[in-house]
C-alpha cells in the first residue's frame, strides 16, 4: 500500500489536454446529448456492487449510434479501489468512468490533476450541497458526479419475526425498533431467546451504521488521526462486540464473504442495516426467499452509509463523451431509474421531490414503499461525518479487529483492539 501511494504521488500532474475540454459537452439534465453519430466510440465504466445502470446502458447506447458501452463490475468495493490506485499510479488502465465510493473519495481528491474538471453549468445545482461539496476541490474544481447516496432503514425477515412473536407488520416493527443502538440490541436479545437465527448479520457490518453516526471518528480536520484515542470509537466497538459475541446477536458473517452471501438463503439472521443500495443486494442473494420487508426506522435516529460518485480519469482517449455520459448517469430522470432497478437512492434534488420515486415500491420487500421510506431516512439525516484521507485505511483496520473476535474467533475484544492500535500507528 506505501508503495502504490508514492507511486500515485510521483507521478501526479500531467492532465491529458482534454481534460480541460471534458467539461463543454455535458448532457443536460434527462438529456441523452443528441441522437448520435460521429465514428464509434467505447466507453468503458467501472463500478462495484449494484449501480442500477444496465437498462440506462442499454438506454444511452440506442440514444448513440455510434456509442458502445462496456461495463467492467468489480467484485468488491475495495477491489474496485485498488484497481484504479494502480490504474492511476500506472497512469494507464483506468476506465473512461471509473466510481468512486465516498469512503475512498477524499483519498483521490489529493490527486485532482489525475481526474477530469466535471464542471458544467448543467449540473449547477443537481445535487445536496453536502454531496457535491464532497467532490469539489478547494479551487472549486468539481471531480466527480454524485450518484447515490445511502440513507438507513432496517431491513427485517417478517417471517422469522413472526416464528419469534415478534410484530411483523412494517410501521409496527418501526414502531419495535424505534431508540438508541442499545435498544435495538435488547430487541435482540428478545428475538435470538425465541429463534434459531441470529438476530443481525455481523458486528462489522453493524459497526458501518455505528461509526457513520460520529461526526469527527478517526481523523481530525488537521489531519491526526485520533482513531486510537477517541472514547466514542472505543465505546462503539465495546458495544457491538458484547451485542455481537457475549450476547450471541451476530451470525459471524463476515460481510461480503461468501458465506455472507449464503447466510442469506439459509436464513441465518433476521435484521441488517439497510441503505437504499443494499436492496438489490438482498434481493440478489436472497433469490427465492420469502419474507423480507423494510422497516422505516434507524438505531439512534438516522444515518447515511455509503453513496458513490462517477469521476472520469485525466488518461482516458475519450474524455469528452465519457464526461457526456457520467453527465447522463447522473440526472435525476436516471437516478430514479437506477433505483427503481435496484435500491440504489438519488442524491439530487429534483429526484427527492419526485412523485415517481415517493410512489416507489420493491416487489421482493413485500411491496414496500421503499421510495417514501428512503426519502424520509435522508431528510432524517442532520449531518455528515468528516472523513479525512486516511478514513478508508483506518475503518478497514478496525473491521479487521472486528471480524477476528466476531467472526474468526482469534482474538478476544482486547487484543484485537491492540492489534487495531498497532494498525493505526503504522499508518504513521
Amino acid at each position: 500500500m506505501t508503495a502504490l501511494t508514492i507511486s500515485l504521488a510521483a507521478c501526479g500532474g500531467g492532465g491529458d489536454d482534454e481534460g480541460s475540454e471534458g467539461n463543454t459537452n455535458g448532457a443536460t439534465s434527462g438529456d441523452a446529448g443528441g441522437d448520435g453519430g460521429g465514428d464509434p466510440i467505447t466507453l468503458s465504466v467501472a463500478t462495484f456492487n449494484e449501480f442500477g445502470y444496465e437498462d440506462l446502458f442499454e438506454e444511452y447506447e440506442s440514444l448513440h449510434d455510434n456509442i458502445t458501452i462496456e461495463h467492467v463490475k468489480a467484485d468488491t468495493a475495495d477491489n474496485a479501489r485498488d484497481a484504479l490506485r494502480n490504474s492511476l499510479g500506472a497512469d494507464s488502465g483506468a476506465s473512461d468512468i471509473e466510481a468512486v465510493e465516498v469512503d475512498w473519495l477524499v483519498e483521490f481528491m489529493q490527486y485532482p490533476d489525475k481526474f477530469t474538471d466535471l464542471t458544467d453549468p448543467s449540473v449547477e445545482g443537481r445535487w445536496q450541497d453536502w454531496k457535491a461539496d464532497a467532490a469539489t476541490t478547494d479551487e472549486g474544481t468539481l471531480l466527480a458526479y454524485g450518484t447515490d447516496n445511502g440513507p438507513e432503514a432496517i431491513c427485517y425477515r417478517a417471517d422469522l419475526f413472526g416464528e419469534a412473536g415478534l410484530p411483523t407488520d412494517r410501521d409496527e416493527v418501526a414502531t419495535l425498533l424505534e431508540g438508541d443502538w442499545q435498544h435495538y440490541f435488547d430487541v435482540g436479545k428478545e428475538f435470538v431467546a425465541s429463534s434459531d437465527a441470529a438476530w443481525f448479520d455481523s458486528a462489522n457490518a453493524t459497526w458501518q451504521g455505528m461509526i457513520n453516526q460520529v461526526e469527527v471518528a478517526y481523523q481530525d480536520e488537521s489531519g491526526e488521526l485520533i482513531a486510537t484515542t477517541n472514547p466514542e470509537v472505543k465505546a462503539l466497538y465495546d458495544q457491538v462486540l458484547t451485542a455481537a459475541v457475549d450476547d450471541e446477536l451476530s451470525a459471524g458473517l463476515g460481510q461480503w464473504s461468501a458465506d455472507w452471501n449464503n447466510g442469506f438463503q439459509q436464513s441465518s439472521f433476521a435484521t441488517m442495516l439497510c441503505p437504499g443500495w443494499m436492496l438489490g443486494i438482498v434481493e440478489g442473494n436472497a433469490a427465492g426467499i420469502e419474507g423480507w420487508d423494510v422497516a422505516n426506522v434507524f438505531p439512534g435516529g438516522a444515518g447515511n452509509w455509503g453513496g458513490s460518485y462517477l469521476t472520469v480519469p485525466a488518461q482516458g482517449d475519450n474524455i469528452e463523451a465519457a464526461t457526456a455520459l457520467a453527465n447522463w448517469l447522473t440526472a435525476p430522470e436516471q437516478q430514479i431509474k437506477a433505483f427503481a432497478a435496484k435500491g440504489t437512492f438519488p442524491s439530487q434534488v429534483d429526484a427527492l421531490e419526485s412523485e415517481e420515486l415517493l410512489s416507489s415500491t420493491n416487489a421482493f420487500f413485500n411491496n414496500a414503499p421503499t421510495g417514501e421510506i428512503f426519502v424520509d431516512r435522508a431528510k432524517a439525516i442532520t449531518f455528515q461525518p468528516y472523513k479525512g484521507p486516511d478514513y478508508f485505511s483506518v475503518n478497514t483496520a478496525l473491521q479487521d479487529a472486528l471480524t477476528r473476535v466476531d467472526v474468526d474467533g482469534t482474538d478476544d475484544a482486547t487484543s484485537s483492539w491492540d492489534k487495531f492500535v498497532a494498525d493505526v500507528e503504522a499508518l504513521g
